[in-house]
């Protein structure tokens, strides 16, 4: 799937993303799991400030957390890097 079919699926349907697709998502985009526990995963990317702490709730991801991905890809322009934009 292309950055940007994920991209307009997670901000039209942030509160029906599975956590899988979630960190799926991230990881297309750039980001690396550096572990967590429990339920929780953490993302980071090298040259992005924010962290991505996913929580996996009945194999849903918080729609909180969705939105928080996106803001992040819009910030830093993700989605015009070159690739599989």
């Amino acid at each position: 799937m292309r950055k940007r079919s994920i991209y307009d699926n997670l901000i039209h349907n942030p509160k029906n993303i599975r956590f899988e697709g979630l960190c799926h998502a991230a990881e297309k985009f750039g980001f690396v799991c550096r572990g967590g526990k429990g339920s929780h995963r953490i993302y980071v990317m090298e040259g992005i400030a924010e962290m991505l702490n996913f929580q996996d709730i009945g194999g849903k991801a918080k729609p909180y957390r969705v939105k928080q991905l996106c803001k992040v890809i819009e910030k830093y322009s993700l989605l015009e890097e070159n690739g599989d934009a």
